[in-house]
């Protein structure tokens, strides 16, 4: 029979390889170096005989389209006061697959994300966080110890400026990192690709067509010293109050080495009164 040992000695590092893909998908998250391009461009179907467009070469009607694209995808976002969900993680690396997360999360718009990390096979929480747009709170519940970080720890972890906005879209299931600045893009009869580039990365957008919402991001880094890329998939979508809610998604980031997470959202809710407790026990430690 395991003992809790097994898996919590080394708990934190596990856990921040759990956390690494969302605050890399996060945070302002750039992607791969002057030949990416390329590689992106490889990325789509080699079937696939439609050819990507390239904006500066079109008429104003692919004008057009493109903007009702974007505004329809932005039309499909999720807004919400407040938000929570039970979501099963699964995560793999370079060692193969790491025990079972359940993690519940509890968010209020712009305020407040409240995060509950459990250890499912052993059925105890782990860690409780919390992360407003300036401080960082983490509960090792395992050791007795409590961290608090100003939201540059998490910066720190991730390697990038990140905006407290964009990890609660990643989490509420909302698109990342769309802007205007789309520099080519193809349409299927399922969906349109989009190729948007920022000055810090490259996103390539696969939009469903019947939906307007993501199935896809792949971003690379535009940094030549960072060999990094991120891929988000967002699948099982679900009808809520007339918008569409991704129930699975997985988020795989490449470095040095792979990281791959599913999350599972086994329940969700909006806008319901929420509560975000987090007391610190007198014999808790400060690190």
């Amino acid at each position: 029979m395991h003992e809790p040992f097994a898996i919590t000695s080394n708990f934190k590092k596990y856990l921040m390889k759990f956390f690494s893909p969302l605050l890399l998908a996060a945070g302002i998250i750039t992607i791969i170096s002057c030949h990416s391009t390329r590689k992106i461009n490889t990325a789509l179907s080699k079937k696939d005989t439609t050819q990507m467009v390239v904006v500066k070469d079109i008429h104003n009607d692919s004008l057009d389209f493109i903007k009702q694209t974007l505004h329809a995808l932005d039309s499909s976002r999720i807004n919400f006061s407040t938000f929570s969900a039970k979501v099963k993680v699964d995560v793999w690396d370079k060692d193969g697959k790491k025990p079972d997360l359940t993690v519940f999360i509890r968010m209020k718009k712009d305020s407040i994300i409240w995060l509950s990390v459990n250890a499912t096979v052993f059925s105890y929480e782990a860690y409780r966080i919390v992360i407003t747009p300036d401080s960082v709170k983490m509960l090792n519940k395992q050791d007795k110890v409590v961290e608090l970080r100003s939201v540059s720890y998490l910066q720190e972890l991730s390697h990038l400026p990140l905006k407290f906005s964009t990890m609660q879209d990643l989490l509420v299931g909302n698109p990342i990192f769309v802007d205007s600045n789309v520099v080519s893009y193809k349409k299927n009869p399922d969906n349109v690709t989009m190729l948007i580039v920022g000055s810090l990365f490259k996103n390539l957008l696969t939009i469903k067509n019947n939906l307007n919402v993501v199935s896809n991001s792949k971003m690379d880094d535009v940094d030549p010293a960072r060999n990094r890329t991120c891929n988000i998939s967002y699948g099982n979508y679900e009808k809520w109050d007339s918008k569409n809610f991704p129930k699975f998604r997985e988020i795989s980031v490449v470095e040095k080495s792979k990281i791959d997470v599913q999350m599972d959202f086994k329940q969700y809710s909006f806008n319901e009164i929420l509560s975000y407790p987090f007391s610190i026990p007198k014999n808790y430690k400060a690190q």
